[in-house]
């Protein structure tokens, strides 16, 4: 897609997944959790099974990535792994919901989080929604450097706050830990397992840079690299994160609400801090709606390439950027920031994307013949996701029906409309 001289390196492919990783989730997921489960352990456990769950994604996207060397990620692997039907949806779903709702989800929460000074507008996020994109239609060397000066900042930002709030004494009186057995209770309700969709929704972006393995240079060596070592480095952070925010504000608090960062650190630093912290938090969204802007038109350029239908979007600048494609997945994400609830799109998007992604992680069992990198311990890891992720889906599908329900109407409608693509295409 490329030339060579625009390959970038494993340190920018790492950027993007840290970059798509730390978002909306981190910073407010806490409070819907704390509606469900409320023991310290209970939380940790979340957020350490969260990132177990990414970590064996990482290493199984590692492996297909290495494989395929293509870029276009599920796309790609569903395709020529089980039925170009199934890649096809998969396509569909990341132009949908995949792809634009985290950017929907991110302007809406830079929204939350910008509102004490902003006075409620919904100006900045749409502002950013609309312009971040702008910064990927020229080349990949110029999406390399405006993502990873964004993603220094934002991991500079969030250790500096991981910093502050381990180091400084407790905020409130009675602070939300738990360290009691309850934990051995909670686990089994259906609460947690609709809070770990909430967790793995946190965690989405740790295979980002296999959607774009031809922009990676010596990508055999780089995209394995980066995305296990942004993985961990991503989990680390998100565990002491939510020991700061429970440190520092109490239950009744948090639980239920969406600008849980806000509330802890205003607890902790006083009215003017917390509009600090607010407004930071606000604009670090900045590289979350940029890592998405990247990778999600590689998706709909690599189902353009192949489907008649779509082929308008596979058109390329000159740096073969698929800028028809950075176009509609600006405009889809504009359309769910306009409508729809901040809940309800994490959990639908959440719960088709985890179901897509289990399939993925299936289809890695069916590879004959490994070149590339190879996952460890396989099969063990894809077992062990398959089970977690399934037992998940079910138990969010009984909790939130017309969630999961509206998810599966979008993978139905994406079958149907491969359907009348196949057809038209045979014409």
């Amino acid at each position: 897609m490329n030339p060579s001289s625009s390959k970038i390196s494993w340190k920018s492919a790492a950027a993007l997944v840290v970059a798509n990783m730390i978002g909306t989730g981190v910073f407010t997921s806490l409070g819907f959790q704390l509606a469900e489960v409320q023991n310290t352990w209970s939380i940790l456990l979340l957020w350490l099974l969260g990132g177990v769950m990414a970590l064996i994604g990482a290493f199984v996207y590692a492996e297909l990535g290495t494989h395929f060397r293509k870029t276009g990620g599920d796309y790609i692997f569903l395709s020529e792994i089980i039925h170009p039907a199934f890649g096809y949806s998969y396509a569909w779903i990341s132009l949908t919901v995949g792809f634009s709702a985290p950017i929907a989800i991110a302007a809406m929460a830079m929204n939350e989080y910008l509102s004490p000074i902003t006075s409620g507008s919904s100006f900045p996020g749409l502002f950013f929604l609309l312009l971040v994109p702008v910064a990927h239609v020229f080349s990949v060397r110029r999406s390399a450097v405006v993502q990873n000066a964004l993603t220094l900042v934002k991991v500079v930002f969030l250790v500096l706050l991981v910093v502050l709030g381990l180091s400084l004494p407790t905020a409130v009186d009675v602070p939300a830990f738990d360290f009691s057995s309850s934990w051995q209770g909670e686990i089994f309700v259906p609460g947690f397992a609709v809070s770990l969709v909430y967790v793995f929704y946190a965690y989405t972006g740790w295979n980002s840079a296999a959607y774009i393995i031809e922009e990676v240079d010596k990508p055999e060596k780089n995209l394995p690299k980066a995305l296990i070592w942004a993985t961990l480095s991503v989990m680390v952070l998100y565990v002491l994160f939510q020991l700061v925010m429970l440190k520092h504000a109490a239950v009744d608090q948090l639980s239920g609400k969406v600008e849980v960062a806000d509330i802890a650190f205003g607890n902790l630093l006083g009215p003017t801090g917390a509009l600090l912290v607010s407004l930071f938090i606000g604009l670090q969204l900045i590289a979350t709606i940029s890592g998405y802007a990247w990778v999600g038109p590689r998706i709909t350029y690599a189902m353009a390439r192949d489907f008649r239908l779509w082929r308008p979007l596979a058109k390329v600048n000159s740096q073969g950027v698929p800028v028809r494609a950075i176009v509609l997945n600006t405009g889809l994400s504009l359309v769910l920031f306009l409508s729809g609830s901040f809940e309800q799109i994490m959990l639908y998007a959440g719960f088709v994307l985890q179901l897509m992604g289990t399939v993925t992680v299936f289809s890695s069992l069916l590879i004959s013949k490994q070149s590339g990198f190879v996952s460890p311990m396989k099969p063990w890891i894809q077992y062990i996701y398959l089970l977690f992720s399934t037992g998940v889906l079910v138990y969010l599908f009984w909790d939130r029906p017309s969630e999961s329900l509206a998810g599966l109407g979008i993978v139905g409608l994406g079958l149907f409309i491969y359907a009348l693509d196949k057809k038209y295409s045979a014409i």
